[in-house]
């Protein structure tokens, strides 16, 4: 009886640095699943404020084009014309090569950021940008684009400056990374700010890089 009791006393137990290291182990896992659960209830968080831009633009929009119809519709009524605000948007599509022109032609299309045959890229129409288009304007093609219009472009062509690099607009995170700290962290706000030529269009536009489209 003794030999055995002797026997049970002399079993060794779990080493401490066992022990300790099992602690660390349990304690690594349980702030990796905190991580794990908290980025995931900020993915949703963040998912659900672009819903609900995405709603809140579309509305701004609706109500800008109600609003259209409704003065259009006062003012035949009373006889007259309405006549809408100067567009404040263009897009611009350089078409032609610029072999043996004058050096303020390639100076323009390279602060309009067309370097190349059928670059495009959108332009703030003010008195200053209006007579640079002026000084290409063989070189290249332009219209007022539309909502409907800068939706496809920016899903289908859109690519952003980031690190210098030309990367594809797959995810607004990548938008978010570059430009949150201007309000703007979705394809919805980027397209919102181009859209409205709002106060960070110039940050916005110069995200995007210059659209590479095919010839007719």
């Amino acid at each position: 009886m003794e030999s055995a009791k002797e026997k049970k006393e002399k079993v060794p137990g779990v080493p401490e640095t066992l022990k300790k290291k099992q602690r660390n182990f349990t304690e690594l896992r349980i702030k990796r699943l905190r991580k794990k659960f908290a980025q995931k209830m900020l993915q949703k968080a963040r998912r659900k404020l672009i819903y609900e831009k995405a709603k809140h633009y579309h509305r701004e929009y609706r109500l800008r084009c109600r609003t259209e119809i409704r003065m259009a519709k006062m003012a035949r009524k009373a006889g007259n014309f309405y006549v809408p605000a100067e567009p404040k948007l263009a897009f611009i599509i350089r078409i032609r090569g610029i072999s043996g022109v004058s050096l303020k032609v390639p100076k323009v299309l390279q602060l309009l950021r067309l370097h190349q045959i059928f670059n495009g890229t959108f332009v703030k129409l003010s008195k200053a940008s209006i007579n640079m288009l002026r000084i290409v304007e063989p070189y290249i093609a332009w219209w007022y684009p539309n909502l409907k219009s800068i939706n496809k472009l920016i899903y289908k062509h859109g690519f952003g400056k980031i690190s210098k690099k030309l990367i594809a607009l797959t995810d607004n995170t990548l938008i978010a990374r570059s430009l949150g700290k201007f309000g703007i962290n979705c394809m919805e706000d980027l397209i919102h700010e181009l859209y409205t030529v709002w106060k960070r269009f110039k940050e916005a536009n110069n995200f995007l890089w210059p659209f590479k489209l095919s010839s007719p």
